[in-house]
């Protein structure tokens, strides 16, 4: 038995689903065919049947009325003609009372049974003459019994030809069982077929812009497969992004790194004829290389940490924004001195925590605070503001709850601000508007800022600041990551 099982799921596996779903249609369509043509030819057996027995019943009956008081006889011998009437005799119980002439019919101890009346009337299929005949056994009264008889071959005949119209009704049933499980097979795995050869075009191309082409119809109205083909022309459409960032992601590297990779080889070059120049020459070549190696050990170190589909967030710990933010803003002070920062910590930000990683919310503080210092003039300070929401209805964004619901981190500086059509892409990476072109910087500090910001369940966005300059608003909610 395991091996038949066996050997059936290996049958599945080896031939195709179109060709498995079309057998299964086929087979069903077939038995339902076949049954029906079963029960019809029984029904048909069985009524042909009835009638003959109904006609042995009706003569029976006319014979008893018209010949009560007749003994033990032949009454009517015709047998051989299909019509009625059908011959009959009498036959006692006892066989001594048997007639001289021989009865025509044949007379067995059931037949005794009944004239004594121990057994009940009974059908019976014979063959006298050369024919088949159906026969009626039934009391006859005073210790008698009547037979009687009519051909049977005429309904044996009906029924062999219905048996073979309604097996060619059955053949051709199967046939057409089969035409429709084909086309059943082959109409309802159309999507999937489309999605196989699809998935083969894109892993034969490695392109993931193919689509595949669904049935016209309301989107609410849609069967499984056709379903099934959206969300994988979705899932495409996601890997088509996925792999266009990443060629992108690639493109603006090795771009960005072509210049810094330069310089160091030219004063590597020049260091390495260092018996040629005078020692401040020397000194330059050197800080210069060390510059360039700093500047291209944190460009990879960005890119690998935004290369990772999401911020790892190991060890949380619960932060005080506010003494985070504190710490940001003086280490900022030294490495831009001649930017004055300022910081104000609203009502019921002081004590504010958050779930996070101090070092990674640490760094989204100074990508952010390095960007405002990058393009804030010397006069004018970046402005540094924490500030607590919700709770009593007139909080921000008119949201309820109680008090310190939400945290709301801005950074504001007074330079030239973020132009309209640059605003869109602030946060994408090595993105730099026009005005940034020649500051330092490789265009990563805002999309590491916007992916720490997401991990932590918090929301990073840009505008345009009154009066000038650009503000930059990081706004935790009421839960951590």
């Amino acid at each position: 038995m395991s091996g038949v099982r066996r050997l059936g799921a290996r049958w599945r596996r080896r031939r195709p689903l179109r060709t498995r779903l079309a057998l299964a249609a086929s087979a069903a369509v077939a038995l339902v065919a076949v049954g029906v043509c079963a029960a019809a030819f029984f029904v048909i057996r069985y009524e042909l049947l009835h009638q003959l027995d109904l006609s042995l019943t009706q003569s029976a009956t006319r014979v008893v009325q018209e010949n009560r008081g007749v003994g033990p006889q032949i009454i009517a011998g015709e047998c051989r003609f299909l019509s009625a009437p059908a011959c009959a005799q009498v036959v006692p119980a006892d066989p001594a009372a048997d007639p001289e002439a021989a009865y025509l019919l044949p007379v067995s101890a059931p037949v005794r049974e009944v004239a004594a009346g121990a057994r009940a009337p009974y059908f019976s299929n014979v063959t006298r003459f050369g024919q088949s005949l159906r026969m009626l056994t039934t009391p006859f009264g005073d210790g008698r019994a009547l037979q009687v008889a009519l051909r049977a071959d005429p309904v044996e005949r009906g029924v062999r030809q219905a048996a073979v119209l309604l097996a060619a009704v059955g053949g051709a049933g199967v046939l057409l069982a089969g035409v429709l499980g084909y086309a059943v097979s082959r109409t309802g795995l159309a999507p999937v077929a489309r999605l196989t050869s699809t998935a083969e075009r894109i892993a034969a191309t490695r392109d993931p812009r193919h689509r595949i082409e669904l049935p016209p119809g309301p989107p609410g109205r849609q069967d499984e497969v056709t379903r099934l083909a959206a969300s994988f022309n979705t899932m495409l459409g996601e890997l088509e992004q996925s792999v266009s960032a990443q060629r992108r992601l690639v493109a603006d590297a090795s771009h960005e790194l072509r210049t810094p990779l330069t310089a160091l080889r030219t004063n590597a070059e020049l260091l390495a004829r260092a018996d040629r120049l005078t020692p401040a020459q020397r000194e330059r070549a050197s800080g210069a290389l060390g510059r360039q190696i700093r500047e291209v050990t944190g460009l990879v170190n960005d890119l690998i940490e935004l290369a990772r589909d999401e911020e790892p967030l190991p060890l949380l710990e619960e932060v005080r924004i506010a003494d985070l933010a504190e710490h940001a803003v003086a280490t900022a002070r030294t490495h831009w001195p001649r930017i004055r920062f300022e910081l104000e910590v609203g009502p019921g930000a002081a004590e504010a925590v958050r779930p996070g990683v101090p070092a990674r919310l640490a760094r989204l503080l100074t990508n952010l605070l390095d960007n405002a210092a990058k393009f804030s003039p010397v006069d004018a300070p970046v402005e540094v503001a924490l500030s607590a929401y919700g709770g009593g209805g007139g909080g921000r964004n008119g949201s309820g709850g109680r008090a310190g619901d939400g945290l709301e981190l801005s950074v504001r500086d007074h330079g030239p601000g973020i132009a309209a059509e640059d605003l869109p892409y602030v946060f994408d990476r090595f993105y730099r508007a026009e005005a940034a072109r020649a500051l330092p910087g490789s265009g990563l500090g805002l999309a590491m800022a916007r992916q720490i910001a997401r991990a932590h369940g918090a929301e990073l966005t840009a505008r345009a600041a009154p009066g000038g300059g650009a503000l930059f608003t990081v706004v935790f909610g009421g839960e951590g990551p």
